[in-house]
Formats: structure tokens, C-alpha cells, sequence
């Protein structure tokens, strides 16, 4: 970001924003005529707030943390026509409160696999195979990616995973059976495999 970028952006933070009726009646006219390439949403939960992002082709993006640094990556990776439309991702908020709830056990969204590649990719599908309640390896799931000898770069896939709880990354274990590790981090890797009933 130039000086010049930086001095705008602080700027413009202390305009007052617009009115919420006005937000979404922006968002509603977006959408309605098609200049929305990602939508945004945010979602609570019992790991905290999430950003969910939606594109045509379906859920494209779960995150933790603060939205601004997620839409940003949205914008550089996918398209500069990013807008918050809660409405267009209301299938997806709706499984993740049911997910939470433990009224349900499988996501039947469309997933958009855009911001994972190659290898990764492959990590990811074979990820999202791993049945409700049961657990596999960093190994196991880089043998069903169709590299066995890459357990680091499953690992590695898995820390980078765009669709996290969606696609459980919160299933894959050490061999041994160790947590390893987890992009939300490790209280909450506990909590998605408790609510599971994978650890009591």
C-alpha cells in the first residue's frame, strides 16, 4: 500500500459511514443487477465471530478473525467486486447455526474451491470426504490426495484451508493421535471435535 493509500484510507476513517437501511438497499441493487462478484457475510458462533464469502459457484471462503484482512484477500484473489450481502449466503449461515446447534452432521452447500490449487486442492476434497464424528491422518489424507510421502505439504494445505469447519480440517490428526495444529487454533480444533463427539 503507497503513503499516498495509506493517508486516504486513514482519512476515510473518520467519515461517518452510511446509514444501514442504505447499506442494504446498495447491496440488494448490487446484487439484483449482477455487479456483486463475492458476497460477504458475518456469522456468530460458539468459536467466535466467522466471515463467510460466497461467489456464484458456491461458498468459497470461512474465516476467523477480523473480516477487513479476508475481504481484502477476497478482492486480490478472486475479484475487486467484493460487497457485505448477508441475504445471498443465508443457505450458508443457516447450515453452519444448524452445524452448531448439532442438528446437523453434513454441509449440502455448493463449495467454490478457487482459492486452493493443485495438491492442495486435493488435500482439501479428500478432507471434506472424512465422515461427521471420525477422524484421519495428515498422513491418510495426503495417500487420498494421491501423494503419500507429502505429509508436510498436507499439513501445510490443511493450515491454509479457505473453507474451515465446511471442509473439516478439524479431523485430521497426528499419526499417534495428536491434535496438531489448527489455523483458528487448538481450543478451537477441541471444541469442533468435542461438539462431534470425537473427544470427551
Amino acid at each position: 500500500m503507497t503513503d499516498m493509500q495509506t493517508a486516504l484510507r486513514g482519512a476515510a476513517g473518520t467519515l461517518p459511514g452510511p446509514p444501514p437501511e442504505l447499506e442494504r438497499r446498495l447491496a440488494r441493487r448490487a446484487t439484483e443487477e449482477g455487479l456483486v462478484d463475492v458476497a460477504y457475510a458475518a456469522v456468530d458462533s460458539p468459536v467466535g465471530r466467522l466471515t463467510v464469502a460466497g461467489t456464484k459457484r458456491g461458498l468459497v471462503l470461512v474465516g476467523y478473525g477480523p473480516h477487513e484482512p479476508l475481504v481484502e484477500r477476497l478482492a486480490e484473489r478472486l475479484s475487486p467486486r467484493v460487497l457485505e450481502a448477508p441475504a445471498r449466503l443465508d443457505d450458508a449461515r443457516r447450515e453452519l447455526d444448524e452445524y452448531f446447534e448439532g442438528r446437523r452432521r453434513d454441509f449440502e452447500l455448493p463449495l467454490d474451491w478457487s482459492l486452493a490449487r493443485g495438491f492442495s486442492q486435493r488435500v482439501l476434497r479428500a478432507t471434506a470426504a472424512i465422515p461427521f464424528g471420525e477422524v484421519s491422518t495428515y498422513a491418510g489424507v495426503a495417500a487420498r490426495a494421491g501423494s503419500p510421502r507429502a505429509v508436510r505439504a498436507a499439513g501445510n494445505a490443511l493450515g491454509s484451508n479457505p473453507l474451515p469447519v465446511v471442509v473439516p480440517c478439524h479431523r485430521v490428526l497426528r499419526t499417534g493421535g495428536g491434535l496438531g495444529g489448527y489455523t483458528g487454533g487448538l481450543d478451537k480444533k477441541e471444541y469442533l471435535l468435542r461438539l462431534e463427539g470425537v473427544l470427551l
